[in-house]
């Protein structure tokens, strides 16, 4: 792990993988459940890919060295966790480690909460060259930002947080924003350690993620 400060003082940790000296970097933005295992696990593939990866410890702010199962217990714990997290704090956070890139291409993925907060990075700043959300439920209230880079975003169409119609809204009024929707697929979809992982939505919203980012990261 390593640690950054960002621009309001605040130091917080985070987890790196893949080569250091990487032409191209991302940014892993964790679920309501902090930097745990499954997050490490996203980052260490993306990595593969020729990335310098680093996913920043979001619930510092709060508690250090948060990471939750997937328990009710743990979705209670990670929803109070992210409620007493002001967002500039948290965009404050992202920016500090966009920055750790040195000025290389800086793609950000995030997924569940962070898949909000990808979002907001792509609205709120522009330091991306490229954001994927993955089942953001935040994104419908703040569909009207305008995004200052490429954006992809990757629902399921049975997720019971995510209605259709929020979906719709979002295409409507961003229709510049690539949007996949994955029939039969529940919330949590790309994570294997949830009862709605589904193998194969998983395998191609990551396939599509990784060549909109090849795409874009030049």
């Amino acid at each position: 792990m390593l640690k950054l400060t960002a621009a309001d003082g605040h130091e917080f940790a985070l987890f790196e993988a893949g080569n250091v000296n990487a032409p191209r970097g991302l940014i892993v933005l964790q679920e309501i459940f902090g930097v745990n295992a499954h997050m490490r696990s996203v980052s260490e593939r993306l990595a593969g890919y020729g990335y310098r990866v680093l996913s920043p410890a979001l619930f510092d702010r709060v508690e250090r060295g948060v990471e939750l199962g997937y328990e009710p217990e743990d979705m209670k714990k990670g929803v109070e966790l992210r409620g007493k997290i002001p967002e500039a704090a948290v965009l404050a956070d992202i920016l500090a480690t966009a920055a750790a890139f040195g000025g290389k291409p800086v793609g950000v993925i995030g997924y569940c909460w962070g898949g909000s907060l990808a979002w907001m990075g792509a609205t709120k700043s522009h330091a991306f060259k490229a954001a994927i959300g993955w089942y953001g439920s935040g994104i419908a209230a703040q569909r009207e930002l305008k995004p200052n880079c490429p954006v992809q975003l990757h629902f399921g169409a049975e997720d019971k947080g995510i209605p259709l119609s929020d979906v719709d809204a979002i295409r409507t009024a961003r229709p510049e924003v690539e949007v996949f929707v994955y029939p039969g697929a529940q919330h949590g979809f790309g994570c294997e350690a949830r009862p709605s992982y589904t193998q194969k939505d998983c395998e191609l919203a990551e396939l599509r993620s990784l060549a909109f980012f090849a795409e874009h990261l030049r």
